[in-house]
């Protein structure tokens, strides 16, 4: 595997556990959280300076369904993430705790709600690249054959996690958490353990439906274009 496809997976591996750290403010309490806010930060400024490229063909070339999906998934990502970082700043208690503010509700409200976002866009985000990402685990681990035990293995496993990350979603109100603020907080989370296991669940629904949404537009335009010609 190259060297640069090696440290941008690194990267995102590092994103996605930093990401699910932040969300656990209940557990980790607010000076870790905001730590690791800066972390996750700095991460995701050298995450889209390495993918610099990709802005640059945004308006290029040919614009299909998955390209026109990945664009705007990619975007929104954007988006939400600096909205998270910017409005951070303000409502911290120990970092940037020098900086006076009038009304910390307002903000704390969009910090919460555009973080849930992020973290669903990101489940999204990780979706669209989940072939590329097989195909990287496969090249470092040797494994270039396919195994149909294998196969139907991990998608019974991606069904059970599907089905759990449902149980998951509206035991932990992730719908309210996406449209309304809770000013009193929600249910407090005593297990980190749990609160994982969880939220990768709930990530596996967007990733697995992301990526076989992917699979089907693919063989829908594969069979366009054969009709075509």
């Amino acid at each position: 595997m190259k060297r640069n496809m090696l440290i941008r997976l690194v990267i995102d591996l590092s994103m996605t556990v930093l990401m699910l750290v932040v969300m656990t403010y209940q557990i980790t309490g607010n000076t870790i959280h905001e730590l690791v806010g800066v972390i996750l930060f700095l991460l995701f400024i050298t995450h889209n300076f390495l993918n610099r490229r990709w802005y640059k063909t945004i308006f290029k070339g040919k614009h299909n369904v998955r390209r026109i999906l990945s664009i705007a998934v990619n975007l929104l990502f954007l988006v939400s993430m600096a909205v998270v970082m910017l409005s951070s700043v303000p409502i911290s208690r120990d970092i940037f705790a020098f900086i006076p503010i009038n009304n910390d509700m307002t903000l704390l409200q969009i910090h919460v709600m555009t973080s849930y976002w992020g973290f669903i866009f990101m489940a999204v985000h990780i979706g669209m690249s989940w072939g590329t990402i097989i195909n990287s685990v496969r090249k470092m681990t040797g494994i270039t054959s396919t195994n149909r035990i294998r196969t139907i293995v991990l998608r019974v496993l991606a069904v059970l996690i599907v089905a759990y990350g449902v149980q998951a979603s509206f035991e932990r109100d992730m719908f309210y958490k996406l449209t309304v603020y809770n000013p009193f907080g929600w249910n407090i989370d005593k297990s980190s353990m749990g609160f994982l296991i969880d939220h990768l669940s709930i990530m596996g629904i967007y990733i697995s439906g992301t990526h076989y949404a992917l699979k089907f537009v693919r063989k829908k335009e594969k069979a366009m274009v054969n009709i075509e010609r």
